[in-house]
């Protein structure tokens, strides 16, 4: 079978019908990617701007904060976690939620704020470190073995230190002595010399009560000779 070429002419017409046949399909293409592009930028835009404005009311409610200003603190932070909820300065905002309300006794609110922190925090080192801060609300609230079970799920050696005290915390509570030594000695390892808890780490470990002496497997050697 053989093909004949088309000549010059020939090739124009195909070309011309071809693109009368497609012209409105390529017409539509070419808006619809103008549109994403830029509505891509129109998002890029208001995300920026987002974050802006997030960061000068952060800013303000740290300024609140310095100033005790506590109910502008709240309101502010309330207002970080509904307008930008999956932004850094909204997760920040729920951290001061829970020291406000941990420093009024109020464990419930302060782990709740915890807990939003958590499911929002994107960067693993604030995940962790609303893990370790819910931790020592569920202590506080006696619940030893919950406050273990998000320790348990910690990533990582970012705060091993602290982790390693709650930890021994918890076991003190739960009457496992040798258990809370080997949490305090790992939480003294990962602590440098001069870091402020290391003190109260190693009072806590000397507070505990003398690991037991090893047991001699069959007697000593005197009862062995005078048998």
């Amino acid at each position: 079978m053989s093909f004949e070429l088309l000549d010059e002419h020939e090739q124009g017409e195909v070309v011309r019908k071809w693109l009368r046949e497609n012209a409105l399909s390529m017409l539509v293409g070419v808006i619809v990617g103008l549109v994403l592009i830029f509505g891509w930028q129109q998002w890029q835009a208001h995300r920026a701007n987002r974050a802006a404005e997030a960061a000068v009311q952060f800013q303000a409610m740290a300024d609140a904060a310095a100033a005790n200003q506590v109910e502008d603190v709240q309101k502010i932070a309330a207002t970080l976690r509904e307008e930008a909820p999956n932004g850094v300065y909204a997760v920040l905002a729920a951290f001061q939620q829970a020291d406000i309300a941990s420093a009024k006794g109020d464990l419930v609110a302060a782990g709740e704020a915890l807990e939003w922190a958590s499911s929002r925090a994107g960067v693993p080192a604030m995940k962790a470190l609303a893990a370790l801060r819910l931790a020592r609300v569920r202590l506080a609230e006696g619940d030893a073995d919950g406050a273990i079970a998000l320790l348990d799920g910690i990533k990582g050696d970012a705060f091993a230190g602290l982790a390693g005290e709650v930890r021994g915390d918890a076991l003190v509570r739960l009457g496992r002595a040798d258990a809370a030594r080997d949490a305090y000695q790992g939480a003294l390892a990962h602590l440098q010399p001069q870091a402020p808890g290391r003190a109260v780490v190693q009072m806590k470990l000397d507070e505990l009560p003398a690991a037991p002496d090893a047991t001699p497997e069959s007697g000593s050697e005197t009862e062995k000779l005078g048998s």
